[in-house]
């Protein structure tokens, strides 16, 4: 179920809304933070001093 059809089906239920938009950010959100040190790694290899 996707964030948007909960405004066209419900209205403009706010508490319900950043609800299911906080639900949605957990897993992105461990995803990056347990591998963040190869994201920085990977960050820093690619970058170019000059």
């Amino acid at each position: 179920m996707s964030i948007s059809a909960l405004v066209g089906s419900y209205g403009q239920d706010w508490e319900l809304l950043t609800a299911a938009a906080f639900v949605s950010m957990i897993l992105p959100l461990a995803l990056f933070l347990g591998l963040q040190r190869y994201f920085v790694k990977g960050i820093l290899a690619g970058s170019v001093k000059g």
